[in-house]
């Protein structure tokens, strides 16, 4: 397994020429607005706040980058990483201008930035595919980027229910048992399922 020590936010950017240098790996995070993709990333990181949680979906138009340390249980030694959360896209209120610049701004950081090495995909548990969802994971398997599909917000249904959505999605989204986990920033359900799926895929 593996503990996160220490995380700190890097900066914010737009543009490739905005992206911080650095020689480590980057594991991206991508999802609609309002899926709880900052509050994934705050509980995994047991931190309370250093994704800022948004008051008012489809506000988040950067790309945040924050540095990871990180020890694996096997070994005294320390790694680095890099989550980078992007913007997330679909939101009903914000224009149809905005969304296709945010579409444009995650398929140019796909495209460019070669520190990638894994894509973790957030929807939630109690909806149907969503055709933003399918572009994203379509992009992911196109470059052939290991990918986690994390279904949240998994509190809000029975936990017998649990199985039977995941079988769903994993239907709609032609997912095998390991591209896909449940996930509760409440109930802190799903964490170690992410971390195995890291050691194995990513590290």
């Amino acid at each position: 397994m593996i503990d996160f020590i220490q995380s700190e936010f890097l900066k914010s950017a737009v543009k490739p020429d905005q992206y911080p240098a650095s020689a480590f790996l980057e594991l991206a995070f991508v999802g609609r607005s309002n899926v709880g993709k900052s509050s994934f990333i705050n509980t995994i990181l047991n931190r309370k706040q250093i994704a800022r949680i948004s008051t008012k979906p489809g506000k988040t138009r950067l790309i945040n980058f924050y540095q990871i340390r990180f020890r694996r249980h096997d070994s005294e030694q320390i790694g680095f990483m890099n989550f980078v959360d992007l913007p997330g896209y679909g939101y009903a209120k914000v224009s149809k201008k905005e969304r296709e610049k945010w579409k444009e701004m995650i398929a140019i950081f796909f495209q460019q930035r070669i520190q990638l090495r894994g894509v973790i995909i957030l929807i939630d548990i109690r909806r149907k595919k969503d055709e933003k969802d399918e572009i994203m994971l379509e992009l992911a398997k196109k470059m052939e980027i290991p990918f986690l599909v994390v279904a949240t917000k998994a509190d809000k249904i029975g936990k017998t229910r649990i199985p039977i959505s995941l079988q769903n999605l994993q239907k709609e989204f032609y997912l095998s048992d390991e591209e896909i986990i449940a996930f509760s920033s409440k109930k802190k359900f799903g964490i170690d399922n992410f971390k195995k799926w890291l050691m194995k895929s990513i590290l």
